[in-house]
């Protein structure tokens, strides 16, 4: 048995704790005030999975990533626009040919139509609102590559979705970018949590694993569908990373773009790996 009983609600209490406090939760300054055990829901959001573990799993791969608070408060800071640290949309591009010749480290987000791309970068982006991140709960809405600058540090860039209502020429937007885009250091790959990986997905893993660049999972939308759901979900891609693949990053990241589940760790992964903030921790990247 990968679980253990599990004593099922409709939204655990963290959960709650969170919607009710969403205007906080853009920073983790003011996370950092809440109650210890509801704070480190929030940031860690694997500690509300893991009880329901049965003991022979090994967590290990769940906390690769492990920075420390102060780590993820120094990556924080890279998205607060300053006057001397613009975060701005720089631009958008249908083909590779007409994105933008930028120099510093880039990642991306792609993922199924509706995934909750643009949600996602939307939170990442909250505690600069003036930067806008269009969201649209009709699956197909994003066409382009969108590309957002945060200062001098690294790009961000939202790709078209995949499946339902992608556009017809998404192969030939995403596949050149995927394979030829020099300055690209991070592919994230979008998986519903709540539904778990679908045709599609294993068709957009099999696309990542062919460029042979390193790429992650992000499970999203893990504020739906129950524990039992979400834990059943997260092993079985936590299984096909460590069977079928070779260039994933081992540890699936969980995210709520509702409640801010996992975004100041996303956030401290990103400027990581882009080099912009070096960790005080040692972790695998």
């Amino acid at each position: 048995m990968f679980c253990r009983h599990l004593r099922l609600k409709t939204l655990p209490e963290v959960w709650t704790f969170a919607r009710m406090n969403a205007h906080k939760l853009a920073s983790l300054q003011n996370v950092t005030s809440f109650p210890h055990k509801k704070a480190q829901s929030l940031v860690y959001p694997f500690n509300n999975i893991e009880p329901y573990l049965d003991r022979s799993v090994n967590r290990s791969d769940f906390r690769l990533f492990d920075p420390s608070v102060e780590d993820m408060l120094r990556a924080e800071k890279l998205f607060l626009s300053s006057p001397s640290h613009h975060i701005d949309y720089y631009t958008s591009a249908e083909r590779m040919d007409h994105a933008p010749d930028l120099k510093q480290p880039e990642v991306c987000f792609i993922g199924r139509s509706n995934v909750g791309k643009s949600s996602l970068i939307k939170a990442l982006f909250s505690l600069t609102p003036e930067v806008e991140v269009r969201v649209s709960k009709t699956p197909g809405h994003t066409k382009k590559m969108n590309f957002f600058r945060v200062g001098r540090s690294f790009t961000i860039v939202d790709m078209p979705g995949y499946g339902h209502r992608a556009p017809k020429d998404f192969v030939d937007i995403v596949e050149p970018y995927l394979f030829t885009r020099t300055n690209l250091v991070r592919t994230f790959l979008l998986v519903d949590g709540s539904v778990g990986l679908q045709p599609a997905d294993r068709i957009a893993l099999e696309m990542c694993e062919e460029t042979r660049r390193p790429y992650v999972i992000v499970l999203t939308k893990m504020d739906k569908g129950g524990p039992r759901t979400q834990l059943l979900n997260l092993l079985s891609v936590h299984k096909v990373i460590k069977s079928e693949t070779t260039s994933c990053f081992p540890q699936p990241f969980l995210i709520s773009s509702l409640n801010f589940w996992g975004i100041y760790l996303l956030r401290c992964f990103v400027a990581h790996i882009t080099g912009a903030v070096q960790l005080t921790n040692t972790a695998q990247s």
